[in-house]
């Protein structure tokens, strides 16, 4: 007869005391922006994907990536420190 193992491990590795930080949903919330254009590209390749595409779906496409790269852009320039200007 096999022993029942338990799966203590499993259950308490999501106890309260393993929420996220405060830095750490603050980061979340910054990236959001960012997740939520990915996600929206990701919609409009996944619909790509079951039927021919047509110019409909190309610009979706294409529009989706713009949207996602600009928000890339917004947050890494968000993120990097203003340097100050330098006279000559």
């Amino acid at each position: 007869m096999s022993t029942i193992v338990t799966v203590q491990d499993a259950v308490t590795a999501f106890a309260d005391f393993m929420e996220p930080t405060d830095a750490e949903l603050d980061a979340i919330e910054r990236e959001m922006p960012v997740i939520r254009a990915d996600i929206d590209l990701l919609d409009a390749q996944i619909i790509m994907l079951d039927r021919t595409p047509t110019e409909l779906d190309a610009r979706r496409v294409r529009r989706a990536h713009r949207r996602a790269l600009a928000a890339r852009r917004l947050l890494a320039n968000a993120a990097s420190p203003v340097l100050p200007e330098v006279r000559a």
